[in-house]
């Protein structure tokens, strides 16, 4: 964790300018353009969209940072070196996890400000009890996504493949699973598959508050995707 931290913090500028980009699109398209013409049940548009970004932006980002596993192993053939050396399993893959979620987690505090500056409403953050359960939020969300990366990073062969994981499993969750609207809009059967996922209860804890059957799922999906991913190292150091 400190070797990517070492990294991170020599490429801090950069990091925070590429996350800058995407958040402030949103906001601009979404929540001054086509929000202007939606009206929630409380407050407006743009208040009810910050969640749903920043939700979506610690999915994306933890998960990228993680899949930069993939690189290790299969370009730079850097994955050796851990492999070879006297290093728990289980504390390097929670090494890479854990700055992958410092990063999210650098990531959400862009958001807020930029958020702040469109003047959206974030009352939960003079909220003690609310603001503690928002941030364990981002935290599991940003495991459970760099687990799936790490998993996805040790089990596949090709940046091709690798994408194909994007292309088919985050993607459709970007826009489905409440960041942008209310999953109570979509017909019964899809938002039955569409509740199951991690995504959609990370969005509405951020949105709500926390809930015990949300915080449930998250803890249970973290818990297995680690196990998960640890297992998948275990197995590249056998061979």
């Amino acid at each position: 964790m400190w070797r990517d931290w070492v990294v991170l913090r020599r490429r801090l500028k950069k990091f925070i300018l590429s996350r800058l980009v995407t958040p402030i699109l949103y906001l601009v398209a979404f929540g001054w353009g086509l929000g202007r013409s939606i009206t929630p049940e409380s407050g407006t548009y743009l208040d009810f969209l910050v969640p749903g970004i920043i939700a979506l932006n610690t999915m994306n980002v933890s998960y990228m940072s993680a899949t930069a596993v993939h690189g290790e192993k299969v370009y730079h053939k850097s994955l050796e070196n851990y492999l070879a050396a006297p290093i728990e399993p289980t504390a390097f893959v929670i090494g890479k996890i854990l700055s992958a979620v410092i990063r999210a987690f650098i990531s959400t505090a862009l958001i807020l400000m930029i958020a702040a500056m469109f003047d959206a409403q974030l009352k939960f953050l003079f909220d003690a009890g609310r603001i503690t359960g928002f941030f364990a939020v981002i935290f599991l969300n940003s495991v459970i996504f760099a687990a799936v990366g790490f998993c996805a990073a040790m089990y596949v062969k090709t940046f091709e493949e690798l994408s194909q994981v994007n292309t088919y499993f985050l993607m459709p969750m970007s826009f489905l699973c409440g960041t942008f609207f209310s999953t109570s809009q979509l017909p019964e059967l899809i938002r039955f598959f569409i509740e199951i996922l991690p995504l959609t209860h990370t969005s509405e804890m951020l949105r709500h508050g926390v809930n015990l059957t949300s915080l449930t799922i998250l803890i249970l999906y973290a818990a297995i995707l680690l196990k998960f991913s640890i297992v998948s190292f275990k197995r590249e150091r056998n061979y």
